[in-house]
């Protein structure tokens, strides 16, 4: 049966990268997703998790992270938590809580401080300018502020069949003190089951939550849908149901792995990236495009590749005007 992992968006490579090899010596996909995840959030570029990620509309970096055993279903997750490093790992430790294990603002914390976790300001120098440009941005062009939500999300799978899967973010740039989206919701922003398979969603959290997506991909495998024909189906009937209902859907995007190891993909956006890699598959960079209510993906290029790096570590400047 072997091994499998996949991610939400380029950003989740170098970590995919190091825990294939995990898995692949034996390692435990719960131990997968831990270290790679941890990754994302420990490198300040990408901006939307953990360290460097943007701040709410007060300056402060509020952030939410879950983890969830396939085999057990035991769930862990923090929301709305500030100056503590890892939030993966606070929420893989709370998944071993019988009670209490989603805790939110200054419980959370309080929980992390008394676990031994470490404290650290998540702001950074970087994302205070991009905070101050938006800020210009927002009054003098009239933009939306609520650009950069991509959550990290991971599924993954080990040679002793369990399963696992998690999320981390910092949630929408400049977002109401206290908001949370999908990202630590079971059944939105994740969901897993070793019997089954496993689903995690990026986008507009408010959107996603309408859907349960997550969950909604994990059922429709479990009714004999293939992953890929699972994503797709579960995106674009809550993208219409938005659209019927509301007039407009935000951003959904979802990957998934069944307990197989095979692996979807499917998004409502122009420009959507993932990564995975399995016994038989090198860790690989794949963006989408859309048709007919269909994802099209390819290898990324290696200008593809580029591009995605030159433009999230070129150097910043604080706009004068």
């Amino acid at each position: 049966m072997g091994w499998a992992i996949i991610g939400t968006w380029r950003m989740a490579l170098e970590g995919i990268e190091k825990s294939a090899k995990l898995l692949s010596n034996g390692g435990s996909s719960g131990d997968a997703i831990e270290t790679a995840i941890k990754m994302v959030e420990d490198f300040p570029y990408y901006k939307s998790v953990g360290y460097g990620g943007l701040p709410n509309e007060n300056g402060e970096v509020e952030l939410d992270a879950a983890y969830m055993d396939g085999d057990s279903l035991s769930i862990g997750a923090v929301a709305a938590i500030k100056d503590f490093k890892n939030p993966i790992s606070i929420a893989r430790k709370l998944s071993e809580e019988r009670f209490n294990s989603f805790l939110v603002g200054y419980g959370a914390e309080e929980y992390a401080h008394k676990n031994g976790f470490e404290r650290m300001n998540m702001l950074t120098e970087r994302a205070i300018i991009h905070y101050k440009n938006r800020l210009k941005e927002t009054v003098n062009k009239g933009l939306s502020p609520y650009d950069g939500h991509d959550t990290v999300g991971m599924v993954a799978l080990d040679l002793a069949n369990s399963m696992a899967s998690g999320t981390s973010t910092s949630g929408l740039f400049m977002k109401k003190r206290g908001r949370v989206g999908d990202s630590p919701l079971s059944g939105s922003g994740f969901y897993v089951d070793s019997k089954i398979g496993g689903a995690t969603a990026t986008g507009l959290g408010e959107d996603i939550m309408k859907g349960c997506i997550s969950y909604e991909v994990v059922r429709l495998m479990k009714d004999g849908y293939a992953p890929q024909e699972a994503a797709d189906k579960a995106v674009f009937e809550l993208t219409n149901l938005l659209i019927s209902r509301r007039q407009k859907a935000g951003d959904i995007s979802v990957v998934c792995i069944n307990n197989k190891g095979e692996f979807g993909a499917a998004t409502n956006i122009k420009e959507f990236s993932f990564v995975v890699a399995t016994e038989k598959l090198p860790p690989t960079v794949y963006t989408c495009t859309v048709e007919n209510n269909k994802t099209i993906y390819q290898v990324a290029t290696e200008e593809w590749m580029h591009n995605y790096m030159k433009t999230r570590t070129a150097p910043l400047k604080l706009k004068l005007k």
